[in-house]
């Protein structure tokens, strides 16, 4: 073929395909049902936002502003470099680069990165902590399917020995 002979044209195989005759014929209901979505949500706490009360449900949270108040979720509860937290967080994962002032209960893990700083006591079954992190506070493991929350047990108050007759420590004195 030279270079300004006619060209001759061929056919795209890619539209030569056509679709079967009752393919348009289908209902809705008949066509291939998808799988649900995942319950999960992403809901983001902007810098500059300020937020006061409780958050309850599921999903991913993630903090870059201030939030005073409590926490509750099933889920992960990520705090930013800039986010601020004043108040518990209760949740199976918990990220903490931000700033944390109250006691955290994770069921499954918690990492305190090395910008962040957590106030508070904690409870989890898996802590990590990395250089430069600030952990002001007591942990307590718990077991990794332990999902209740962690009650402190109250020790009982130290009581002095009452010495009697015929003890051999008093009678020294």
């Amino acid at each position: 073929m030279g270079l300004f002979s006619k060209q001759e044209t061929r056919e795209d195989p890619r539209l030569a395909i056509e679709p079967e005759d009752d393919f348009y014929d289908q209902t809705y209901s008949e066509a291939p049902q998808l799988a649900p979505l995942p319950a999960q949500t992403n809901t983001v706490i902007a810098q500059g936002v300020l937020v006061n009360g409780t958050l309850h449900g599921e999903g991913v949270v993630q903090i870059e502003g201030t939030l005073e108040g409590e926490i509750r979720l099933d889920g992960s509860v990520i705090v930013t470099t800039t986010g601020r937290v004043t108040g518990p967080i209760t949740a199976n994962l918990v990220r903490v680069a931000g700033y944390v002032k109250g006691n955290i209960k994770s069921s499954g893990h918690l990492r305190l990165e090395q910008t962040g700083c957590i106030e508070g006591d904690v409870s989890t079954p898996s802590l990590v902590v990395e250089d430069g992190g600030r952990f002001d506070g007591r942990s307590t493991m718990i077991k990794a399917d332990q999902k209740e929350e962690v009650q402190e047990v109250a020790q009982p108050p130290v009581q002095a020995e009452e010495k009697t007759a015929g003890d051999p420590l008093l009678e020294e004195e």
